[in-house]
């Protein structure tokens, strides 16, 4: 009898140690994914969300394969299946060529009431998000400059420098 009541213990126990690291798994925050600090196989290499027909968002982003895209990638796409009703049927995440990327927006699955949202958008894991209608189903793609900003700072400087010491002279 005291054998059955020690195994039972050990069970309630690791059913609430099970139970809470669920809870604190939900709880995950994949807008603070930093990038890896392993070295790039190639120069402006990243990484993107992959999964491939997912439940839902939180088990593709959670168990999403952790590797390079590929060098004739350059963005990250996003595939949504969903009803009328809004609940996801599958989702698709990946690396994308800039060509897999012309084909953003929503439309309806022919002879269905499915409808299909894709999104694509640059940098490392930017893929976080599904695409539900046609102001997120879009084509992101930062437009910063890739060359040193060091001279449009020195041009500025000496205005800076002008203008809060007229007030002082």
């Amino acid at each position: 009898m005291l054998l059955l009541w020690h195994g039972l213990a050990v069970a309630v126990v690791q059913i609430c140690i099970f139970s809470e690291n669920w809870v604190f798994a939900k709880n995950i925050n994949f807008y603070n994914v930093r990038p890896p600090l392993d070295p790039t196989p190639f120069p402006n290499s990243f990484k993107c969300f992959t999964c491939e027909n997912a439940e839902d968002n939180y088990n593709c982003n959670r168990w999403a394969e952790d590797k390079w895209c590929p060098q004739n990638t350059q963005y990250c796409l996003t595939v949504h299946h969903f009803t009328s009703h809004g609940s996801s049927i599958s989702i698709t995440k990946k690396c994308a060529s800039k060509s897999e990327c012309h084909f953003v927006g929503c439309h309806r699955s022919l002879g269905s009431e499915h409808t299909e949202c894709r999104s694509c958008c640059e940098g490392m894991i930017c893929n976080v998000e599904l695409p539900t209608n046609h102001t997120n189903a879009v084509f992101a793609v930062m437009h910063a400059q890739r060359t040193s900003g060091c001279s449009t700072h020195t041009l500025h400087l000496p205005v800076l420098v002008w203008v809060f010491l007229l007030p002082l002279l």
